[in-house]
């Protein structure tokens, strides 16, 4: 009796074909980041600009945990969302932008909540965002308030904001960035004057002080923002992103910021969007910019 072969049934059958390997879909693009949905915070996004609105105008916006949390899950959505170019931080109302952090909650917390830095990390999160951040400050920026706009690359007011770090008026310090940025970003003398004396200023001071880019009437502060914000937007994406972290590293000092202009230039040389960009300037057209 003979042996069937392999492949055959019995020796009699036909040798079976190979089969063809299943051809894959063609890869769809990755969908925007879905904003969530928040208590404390809202989120709009169109034209490639985030606005996050602090929305807690019946406690003039004050941040509490529960603003922390939202605001890093929300910085965390628009880092994943391609299509945001630019974030615009401000708040509900009139009152304030933030007044600060919840007293209510700060008075109960202790050394270990300290230690923690729950407001700290937040803001640190906000300066190391990879996209350009505006603060929009209408009324009252004190405290925390102050320190969250301290931590955006740019803040533009209207007239009736105020700024101030008043805490040592409560026992405490502004432990949440400004004993750091506000000396770098007005000088140390006038910043040591801000903090020891807790005093609260006006916009136009702000302005005069270096604190502020700009200041516009009440009504039109979202709107100079939203203009500031599509003015950037439309700017080669990764050539902003290199810019933030090449301004970052210049903050400690010429060597790291040298060190970092060549490496994000080098980086730079060989995308997409540098031929682009100068393609496009070559030939009188707006640039296409993809941000590869």
């Amino acid at each position: 009796m003979k042996r069937a072969r392999p492949g055959t049934a019995g020796g009699a059958g036909t040798r079976r074909r190979p089969r063809r390997a299943a051809r894959r879909p063609p890869a769809r693009p990755r969908p925007r980041a879905a904003p969530a949905r928040f208590g404390s915070i809202k989120l709009a996004i169109s034209d490639g600009i985030a606005v996050v609105t602090l929305n807690r105008p019946e406690a003039r916006n004050a941040i509490n945990l529960q603003v922390v949390n939202e605001l890093h899950a929300v910085l965390e959505t628009l880092g994943r969302d391609e299509t945001t170019r630019v974030l615009i931080l401000t708040g509900a109302g009139k009152t304030a932008f933030a007044s600060g952090a919840d007293i209510r909650e700060l008075r109960e917390r202790r050394a270990a909540d300290a230690l923690r830095g729950i407001n700290s990390s937040l803001f640190l999160a906000v300066e190391r965002f990879p996209l350009p951040t505006i603060a929009a400050v209408n009324g009252y920026a004190l405290g925390g308030g102050c320190e969250l706009a301290l931590a955006c690359d740019l803040r533009i007011a209207s007239e009736s904001a105020r700024f101030g770090q008043p805490e040592v008026g409560l026992g405490i310090i502004p432990a949440a960035g400004a004993t750091y940025r506000l000396p770098q970003i007005v000088g140390a003398g006038r910043a040591r004057e801000l903090i020891l004396t807790g005093r609260i200023i006006d916009a136009d001071e702000a302005l005069a002080i270096g604190l502020v880019n700009r200041v516009v009437p009440d009504e039109r502060l979202l709107e100079e923002a939203r203009s500031t914000a599509l003015l950037i937007a439309r700017k080669g994406p990764l050539a902003l992103r290199a810019a933030k972290l090449t301004l970052q590293a210049s903050a400690r000092g010429q060597d790291a910021g040298h060190a970092a202009e060549r490496l994000a230039q080098a980086i730079l040389f060989e995308s997409d969007d540098k031929r682009e960009g100068m393609t496009a300037f070559l030939e009188g057209r707006p640039p296409r910019f993809t941000g590869r």
